[in-house]
C-alpha cells in the first residue's frame, strides 16, 4: 500500500481540473478508481494517464463533446503505470509499495474511524434483523464482532502497521461482499450488472477484458455495501 490515502480524492480532482468545469464523478467512476487502486496503479501513474489523456483529447478535430467517463483515460492510465514499472526496473529502485508507510493521521483517528465503521455494521444488523432477514443480520453481526477484534488489536499496538492493518481491513471487506451476494436476489445483482453494463457501453473498446470484469467487481460491490447500508472499511476511505 502506497504512503498516501487521499487516492480517491486526488483522481477525482485531476478529473474535475482536466475537464475544466464541475462535476460528479459516476458509481462507474468511483468503482474504476478503486479497481486501478486494487491493481496497484501508482497515484502518480493515474494522475499523469488523465492528464495524457484529456492532453490528446484537446487535439482531437471535434472539441464540443465532453469526457463524461473516467473510463476514457483508462488506456494512457494503463502506460502510465508501464512506464513507471519498467523505470523502476530499469533503474533497480524498490517498488514504492514496499517502502514502510508513516502514518499520515494521528493512531487515535484511524481508531475513531474504525469504531464509527463497527458501529454502523452493528446498526446495519439490527436494521436487516427488522426488515425479516435474520441470517443476514447474524452475518453481518458476526462481521462487527470481527471488525471489532481488529481494533482491539490495533488499539494494543504501540507500533502501527498500516499495511498490515489494511490487509486485515481489506479480508474483511471481502468477506461481506460474499456474503452480501449470497443474500441479495438474482433480480438485484442482475439490475445491478445492467447497470455497470449501460455505463461501459461506449468504454469496452479503449479496456481490456481483465479491467472489464475487475470494473465489474469494483462496482457490484459499491452497490451491494451501498443497498445493504454497510461501510467502506478500508484505510482509503478514511
Amino acid at each position: 500500500m502506497e504512503n498516501y490515502f487521499n487516492y480517491f480524492t486526488e483522481v477525482e480532482e485531476c478529473f474535475r481540473r482536466c475537464r475544466g468545469t464541475p462535476t460528479l464523478l459516476s458509481p462507474l467512476d468511483w468503482a474504476l478508481i478503486e479497481s486501478w487502486k486494487e491493481a496497484g496503479r501508482p497515484l502518480d501513474a493515474v494522475l499523469r494517464g488523465i492528464e495524457r489523456a484529456f492532453e490528446k483529447f484537446k487535439k482531437r478535430p471535434q472539441r464540443f463533446r465532453m469526457v463524461n467517463s473516467l473510463a476514457y483515460c483508462s488506456q494512457e492510465v494503463d502506460r502510465a503505470a508501464e512506464e513507471i514499472r519498467t523505470a523502476e526496473a530499469e533503474g533497480g529502485s524498490p517498488s514504492k509499495a514496499s517502502e514502510p508507510v508513516v502514518p499520515p493521521f494521528p493512531p487515535e483517528e484511524i481508531l475513531a474511524y474504525m469504531n464509527r465503521n463497527a458501529q454502523a455494521l452493528e446498526l446495519a444488523s439490527r436494521h436487516w434483523q427488522e426488515q425479516g432477514k435474520p441470517d443476514l443480520a447474524r452475518d453481518l453481526s458476526n462481521a462487527a464482532a470481527e471488525h471489532r477484534e481488529v481494533i482491539a488489536r490495533q488499539a494494543g499496538d504501540a507500533a502501527t502497521d498500516l499495511n498490515e492493518l489494511e490487509i486485515l481491513l481489506t479480508a474483511l471487506e471481502e468477506k461481506l461482499t460474499a456474503l452480501l451476494t449470497r443474500a441479495s436476489s438474482v433480480e438485484l445483482l442482475a439490475g445491478f450488472r445492467r447497470e455497470v453494463e449501460r455505463g461501459l457501453t461506449a468504454y469496452r473498446r479503449k479496456m481490456s477484458g481483465a479491467q472489464i470484469e475487475s470494473l465489474e467487481r469494483q462496482f457490484l460491490k459499491k452497490r451491494l455495501f451501498e443497498y445493504y447500508r454497510i461501510p467502506r472499511l478500508s484505510l482509503f476511505y478514511f
